[in-house]
């Protein structure tokens, strides 16, 4: 069996499994991603915009979801590029060998066709991450990838450490290896999610890109430091953290849990889709703004006002701040009805 990379564990990472743990226990109890196609595509979209998005690419939810769905949309040609490819590749997700070296590279070629030369091949030559002029990380010797890649799938195959410890283990050493000229971090996320799907299938539609994208500077900076100890224990932590959060703002009980039916039959069944898509982050967070509702329901930012607007005249949620920094909160007055805790 190959080396297990280093990594060491503390107490949190112990916790952190335990909760994670509970809550997918939850979400598959409660079924909604066993039956709801459409809570699946919004999830994969989010994933698709934010693991592009932290590459830089600058198409918006809104954008993204009309080209999936085959409609024209005006924007930079690589970027679109970039959001059919990676589509493609999240389609055939459960469709690929995490430990198989051979779908690692067929992935990457989905991923990044028509854009690098080598696509769906190792780098043959030297790769660096710059910050302006300083390079902040070497990739592993050319000559030397395939055989850690493979030696990478060889353990997770064989090991028996948590899946997701695993998963995120394999989703540093693809980025401290670097195997490619580019993709890498794009490759990184993708096999993570497919290293936990084989675990539980529901985490092929879980978003934890979106996460990782709100706390883009703490991702490489948890990357760096974890490079630097030789260590992946900081990075694994962080993971669990950003999948546990993910989780938690998923929708998991009926909305009639939450709210009284005198409140949910005054809604169109639009409008309930809506507020279904948004009350687990809701419930999470105690208050939701125009992006993270745009984020969660692919809704353009006009479409989101006029849902707002509906739903507060209901008294379903109140508004504090601001036009542009406007939250929304669920009104206190419903989750006394329903002798629930009102979030803080």
């Amino acid at each position: 069996m190959s080396s297990q990379p280093p990594f060491t564990l503390t107490t949190r990472t112990t916790n952190l499994l335990a909760d994670i743990s509970e809550h997918i226990g939850k979400i598959q109890g409660a079924g909604e991603y066993q039956r709801n196609l459409h809570l699946r595509k919004v999830n994969r979209i989010r994933s698709i915009q934010s693991s592009t998005a932290i590459e830089g690419n600058t198409l918006s939810v809104e954008q993204i979801t009309d080209i999936i769905n085959g409609k024209r949309v005006l924007g930079n040609p690589r970027e679109i590029k970039e959001v059919k490819n990676a589509y493609e590749a999240y389609e055939k997700i459960l469709t690929f060998n995490p430990y198989s070296v051979k779908d690692f590279l067929s992935a990457h070629g989905y991923m990044t066709l028509d854009l690098v030369k080598s696509t769906g091949k190792f780098r043959s030559g030297n790769v660096g991450v710059f910050d302006g002029n300083r390079i902040t990380h070497l990739g592993a010797n050319p000559s030397f990838v395939p055989n850690l890649i493979a030696d990478l799938f060889d353990w997770a195959n064989k090991t028996d450490v948590h899946p997701l410890i695993k998963s995120a283990v394999v989703h540093f050493e693809i980025e401290f290896i670097h195997p490619f000229d580019d993709g890498n971090g794009r490759m990184g996320r993708l096999w993570q999610t497919l290293v936990l799907s084989r675990w539980h299938e529901i985490f092929a539609w879980i978003p934890i890109e979106t996460v990782i994208y709100e706390n883009q500077q703490e991702y490489y900076r948890v990357l760096g430091e974890s490079e630097n100890t030789a260590d992946s224990g900081a990075f694994i932590e962080f993971m669990l953290e950003v999948i546990l959060k993910t989780i938690k703002e998923l929708p998991v009980r009926k909305i009639t849990d939450i709210l009284p039916e005198i409140i949910t039959d005054k809604l169109k069944k639009a409008e309930l889709e809506f507020l279904k898509s948004i009350i687990g982050f809701l419930e999470n967070n105690g208050s939701i703004d125009s992006y993270h509702a745009q984020l969660l329901t692919n809704k353009s930012a006009e479409s989101v006002k006029k849902y707002f607007a509906t739903f507060v005249n209901l008294g379903i949620l109140s508004s504090e701040g601001a036009t542009k920094g406007r939250k929304y909160q669920l009104n206190k007055k419903i989750f006394l009805q329903k002798n629930l805790h009102a979030p803080k």
